[in-house]
C-alpha cells in the first residue's frame, strides 16, 4: 500500500533545517527582520535553495524559529526532570525561560512581519508552556520540594515579570537573584 503523507525528512535534511532555525534565531535577534535569507543561508552553511525547500517564504522561517525555540524550552521540562531533583529542575527551566523570551524579545520586529502576514506564531503557545512549567511543579509537589498549592499560570506571570524587568543580557544578574526569590516563594510552606 502507498504511503500518502509527506515522507520523513533524511538525517542530513534534519540537520540543514535545524542549523537554519538556529541560524534565523541568531540572525533576527541580532540584525532583525530584514537580514537577507542569503545570509542566514550561508551562516547556516547551506545554499539558498536548501533553505527555500525547508522554508518557503521569510515569514515561513520567521514562524518555524520561533516555534523551534519554544519547543526547546518546553521539551526541556521532562529532560531537566531526568537529570535534577524536582526543585532544582523548576529553576533551571526558569533560566531557560529568561533565554527564551530574550530571544523572542530580539526576534519582535521579525515576528511582527509574520503575523502581519498571516501567520500566528503564538498559537499554543502558551498552552505549551504552561504544561511544561505543570510537570515541572507537580513533580516538585509529588517530591515535597515545591508548594502543591500554586498554579503554573501564576509562576508563568511572575517570569514574564522578571523578564520584563531584567530581561536584557546585562541584567542576568539581577534575573538571576528575582528568580532565586521566586523560587523560594515556591518552596515557602513546604513540609519539613
Amino acid at each position: 500500500m502507498p504511503h500518502n503523507g509527506p515522507r520523513p525528512l533524511r538525517a542530513d535534511a534534519l540537520r540543514n533545517r535545524q542549523r537554519l532555525l538556529d541560524a534565523a534565531v541568531r540572525a533576527f535577534s541580532h540584525v532583525g527582520p530584514e537580514v537577507t535569507l542569503d545570509a542566514i543561508a550561508k551562516e547556516a552553511g547551506v545554499g539558498i535553495g536548501t533553505l527555500y525547500r525547508h522554508f518557503p517564504s521569510r515569514e515561513a522561517l520567521i514562524e518555524a524559529a520561533y516555534r523551534n525555540e519554544l519547543a526547546k524550552l518546553c521539551d526541556a521540562a521532562p529532560e531537566l526532570l531526568e537529570t535534577l531533583p524536582p526543585d532544582q529542575a523548576v529553576r533551571a527551566w526558569m533560566d531557560r525561560f529568561i533565554e527564551y523570551l530574550s530571544t523572542k524579545r530580539g526576534m519582535a520586529d521579525a515576528l511582527r512581519l509574520a503575523i502581519a502576514s498571516g501567520a500566528n506564531p503564538y498559537a499554543h503557545s502558551r498552552d505549551r508552556l504552561l504544561a511544561a512549567l505543570g510537570l515541572l511543579l507537580e513533580a516538585g509537589a509529588g517530591a515535597g520540594t515545591v508548594r502543591a498549592d500554586v498554579a503554573a499560570a501564576d509562576v508563568l506571570a511572575g517570569l514574564s515579570g522578571v523578564s520584563l524587568i531584567a530581561g536584557e543580557p546585562e541584567q542576568r544578574e539581577q534575573a538571576r537573584r528575582l528568580l532565586d526569590l521566586l523560587m523560594d516563594g515556591l518552596r515557602h510552606r513546604v513540609p519539613g
